[in-house]
């Protein structure tokens, strides 16, 4: 397996371009399976999670084609083949499940695996499974394999009350009540920025939405959409990943694409630690000012609150700051896979369930690590940017699933770091 070897060397200056969305190009991508007429997705990242995500269109007989290195996906369903998404796809990332909403809606019928992914937890999909039952479906779980079926007639709209606001189980839901009978109104629904995106393709495609980006979400459901070209948000993970990185090393980097409004919890808890943010027409310029970090405590939750995919990569952060950090972690029972890797380098982390006690030491010492997640596995790479000596990530292969090109993005701001091939 490969490898990455990060050496601390001193401040990061330039500029970082932030690419389009994971999570709202693997939501937007099964939207094709919606219509008969062409979807094509601009500004798309290169990850091994779209490549999944591919496959399992084409598994089903979607055409799906890569333009312009990538960047750019041209996709059309207009003769699909087959409504079975299989195990051995789907197994690779969770977001496969949001095959089954469109399935059902266009087909009536659908049989899609349980899907896997990050093992940061349970996340299970009784959520979305109840969203689509509110609409009429009937389900049945055998095999491994999620039977669904539309009542004659197809999904018709209903009221859909989430438990919590579960981001998945919302698209699922906004993705299939798009060709319900009648109207379907969503109730605390998930507000996420990925989710907004997902709703404007949608409007392109001729569906009916209102409410997106608050609690409630009102689908007047349509006979049928059309098709759209449509360009993925800025991914805010990324985004304020590569905010850290000036942040632990000092220097400035302008991350380029930025906007404030994708990471303003996120922003907050910067600038309590002593880091200056400030936003430009190029995006968000970020400087740690003088003196050490500070530190701050953080809690997890749902959109607009401070995102759980940034909590690895802000402990790293917070491994040198000046006092203790307190760092609860509210949407997954199992994210501080990172703390004992942390810890290997000199970190002082006391966890306790959902809690972190992180007590900030002066330096960090590089040392041999492993990835034991997407978000972990760069929380490693920020922190050896900062360590004395050498620090050599292994099981990299979640960073392909969320970050491309990091480590020449990383070098052209002055760090020094390289992948090494596994034998």
């Amino acid at each position: 397996m490969d490898s990455i070897i990060v050496k601390g060397n001193g401040p990061l200056n330039g500029d970082i371009p932030i690419a389009g969305a994971k999570n709202a190009c693997l939501t937007l991508m099964p939207a094709t399976l919606l219509s008969e007429e062409p979807l094509t997705l601009t500004n798309a990242p290169r990850l091994s999670d779209i490549r999944t995500m591919t496959q399992l269109l084409q598994s089903l007989g979607a055409e799906v084609t890569s333009l312009q290195d990538g960047q750019v996906l041209a996709m059309s369903s207009h003769d699909l083949t087959s409504q079975r998404a299989e195990y051995d796809i789907v197994r690779k990332m969770r977001a496969s499940i949001l095959v089954l909403g469109p399935l059902l809606a266009r087909y009536g019928y659908a049989e899609v695996s349980l899907p896997g992914g990050c093992a940061i937890g349970a996340r299970p999909v009784d959520l979305h499974l109840k969203a689509l039952e509110a609409m009429g479906a009937e389900l049945d779980l055998r095999d491994g394999y999620v039977h669904a079926k539309a009542p004659s007639g197809g999904l018709r709209g209903g009221v859909v009350d989430f438990a919590f606001a579960s981001v998945g189980a919302t698209e699922n839901a906004l993705l299939a009540a798009t060709l319900a009978k009648g109207t379907t109104v969503l109730n605390n629904a998930a507000r996420e920025p990925e989710i907004v995106d997902l709703a404007d393709c949608l409007r392109k495609m001729g569906a009916q939405i209102d409410g997106d980006g608050t609690s409630t979400i009102t689908i007047q459901g349509v006979d049928r959409l059309g098709g759209a070209t449509h360009r993925v948000v800025t991914d805010r993970i990324e985004l304020g990943t590569y905010m850290l990185a000036p942040a632990i090393c000092g220097g400035e980097v302008t991350c380029l694409g930025g906007r404030l409004s994708l990471v303003e919890s996120f922003v907050e808890k910067l600038e309590l630690a002593g880091v200056s943010v400030t936003e430009t027409d190029k995006g968000l310029t970020v400087a740690r000012k003088n003196g050490r970090i500070k530190a701050v405590d953080v809690t997890t939750e749902p959109f607009p609150g401070f995102p759980t995919d940034l909590q690895a990569q802000m402990m790293a952060l917070l491994c040198t700051a000046e006092g203790t950090s307190v760092l609860e972690e509210k949407i997954f029972e199992n994210r501080f896979m990172h703390a004992p890797e942390l810890m290997r380098m000199g970190a002082q982390i006391d966890v306790s369930g959902g809690t972190a006690k992180v007590t900030g030491v002066e330096k960090l010492r590089g040392a041999p690590v492993m990835a034991t997640d997407l978000r972990a596995s760069v929380s490693l790479i920020l922190a050896g940017l900062a360590a004395e000596g050498e620090t050599k990530v292994s099981r990299v292969y979640h960073l392909d699933r969320g970050y491309e090109h990091v480590v020449r993005k990383l070098r052209n701001v002055g760090a020094e770091i390289e992948r090494v091939k596994g034998e």
